[in-house]
């Protein structure tokens, strides 16, 4: 029996989560939801794959949950549930000793946020918990020089929360976190299509309208494709034809908001950390920057070089994965979420 588990990385997002064990690297990316009984929500019926399959197809009997919302915990108890399971079924339960596990955070988690997930990742099995800003993570996993006295400014667009971030000499100089992301531009969708085309459509087909369809910016040649919904006229099924002139149109706020937000970091950074962001760009991660054109969007608005990183979905949990293959490199400040 093996006695020293392996060291753990989450990356604890609100619509997926992606775990990665020491040694052996990425081994489970699933939805971040829990199918439970309505009547007994301790009784889980689903996690992950499996309960992302029954949403919205699921009997009155059955309720979705999605324990984490705009990157913090919203259910404590189905977050333990969920954690659990994906520590079990990473690791498994023959250890003699628990692991050691690095979760991804927005930054500026406060106090309360921070303790309350501390607690949910031990309940679930780990031995010592560790906090790490999804920024920074990010541009560890990216290969950027985060631990020189160089300026590196990260975007990590995931579903609920953008975190903007300028990292310089292992830490955090400015940053921000805002409730905009990939989930703001399906309800952005979803809500044009009721609105402007008296369409509803699920969430599902909305996240497939914006992977095929939508734009940060107008497209010189104007695509389209049908979408599939409920007439809310008369309650019958519908189609109609969705242009990509409507879809940017639809997701115009949500990228509205998230250059604002790269805004207000850069003009609370230091002038020698914006020159070198200057040289070297901005960095975009996260499952929402791809977006098509998002970076040449912000591109043009703010006159500074964008770029894409090569994995964007998988960026935070590679930089987790990194941390947890030299944990040494933790600092002292996220080994407080320990104590």
């Amino acid at each position: 029996m093996p006695f020293t588990a392996p060291d753990i990385g989450i990356d604890l997002g609100t619509s997926n989560t992606s775990i990665y064990v020491s040694g052996r690297g990425i081994v489970i990316s699933e939805p971040t939801v829990v199918v439970v009984e309505r009547e007994s929500k301790r009784t889980v019926r689903a996690v992950g794959d499996e309960a992302k399959f029954l949403y919205g197809r699921s009997p009155e009997r059955l309720m979705s949950v999605s324990p984490i919302r705009n990157g913090q915990v919203s259910d404590f108890d189905m977050t333990q549930l969920m954690l659990r399971y994906f520590l079990r079924k990473a690791i498994g339960v023959s250890y003699l000793t628990k692991p050691r596990v690095i979760v991804s955070i927005p930054c500026g988690m406060d106090d309360v946020s921070r303790r309350a997930l501390t607690e949910a990742v031990r309940l679930a099995g780990a031995k010592h918990v560790f906090l790490i800003e999804k920024p920074f993570a990010g541009a560890i996993g990216t290969g950027l020089p985060v631990y020189d006295p160089v300026g590196n400014m990260v975007v990590d667009i995931g579903a609920g929360t953008t975190d903007v971030a300028v990292i310089s000499l292992g830490g955090l100089v400015v940053s921000q976190s805002v409730g905009v992301g990939g989930d703001r531009m399906d309800e952005s969708l979803m809500n044009y299509l009721k609105r402007e085309c008296n369409i509803i459509v699920g969430r599902n087909t909305a996240e497939n309208v914006k992977k095929d369809l939508a734009t940060a910016i107008p497209l010189e040649e104007p695509r389209s494709i049908l979408v599939r919904g409920i007439n809310q006229l008369n309650t019958s099924a519908g189609t109609i034809q969705f242009t990509s002139d409507q879809a940017y149109e639809a997701v115009k706020e949500p990228c509205e908001a998230i250059l604002k937000s790269i805004k207000w970091v850069l003009e609370r950074t230091p002038p020698e950390l914006c020159a070198d962001i200057m040289r070297g760009g901005i960095h975009l991660t996260g499952g929402g920057s791809m977006l098509f054109a998002l970076d040449q969007y912000i591109s043009e608005k703010l006159e500074i070089p964008v770029l894409m990183a090569r994995d964007p979905e998988d960026c935070c949990v590679l930089g987790i994965g990194y941390l947890t293959e030299n944990i040494q490199l933790v600092t002292p400040q996220d080994r407080r979420a320990d104590a």
